[in-house]
């Protein structure tokens, strides 16, 4: 007679099943991104393509990004930042508090809407709580006129 399932059976084979579903995701990379599946021709890709020169995602043009302000990429889940004239930051859009997606960037702060967070666009350093952490960077290079992601 097959005996009853134990809790510690339950969650090792809950974790188990869990590990299976996550195997899939080892074709991102550590930014949270995917692998191209064809080069785009060109470095000048409208957004949210790849370049062939390997400069990564081109998430906007230098001029979408005001100066003393920034744009969040909710799909890419990325917040770019211009500090100061020709100076891009970016960092995730991922708030550390309670994992809510940042909406806006305005008078120096990239701001949370759910608890009232808010982040400097210099370095993602808490200006206001209940966050405790910066928010992570990501990398972005500029290439002419285009800012990439990674």
């Amino acid at each position: 007679m097959p005996q009853p399932a134990t809790r510690r059976t339950v969650l090792a084979t809950g974790a188990g099943a869990l590990a299976l579903g996550c195997a899939g995701c080892a074709g991102k990379d550590a930014g949270g991104g995917t692998a191209p599946s064809e080069p785009a021709s060109a470095s000048a890709s409208p957004a949210g393509q790849e370049t062939a020169d390997g400069g990564g995602q081109v998430l906007a043009g230098t001029r979408d990004i005001p100066e003393g302000g920034g744009k969040v990429f909710e799909k890419e889940k990325v917040v770019v930042t211009q500090p100061k004239k020709g100076v891009f930051k970016a960092f995730s859009a991922i708030c550390t508090h309670q994992g809510c997606t940042v909406n806006a960037v305005a008078d120096g702060t990239i701001d949370c809407p759910c608890h009232g967070s808010a982040f400097r666009i210099t370095d993602g350093s808490v200006v206001r709580g209940p966050a405790t952490r910066p928010l992570p960077a990501r990398s972005v290079a500029v290439h002419g006129n285009s800012i990439h992601l990674g």
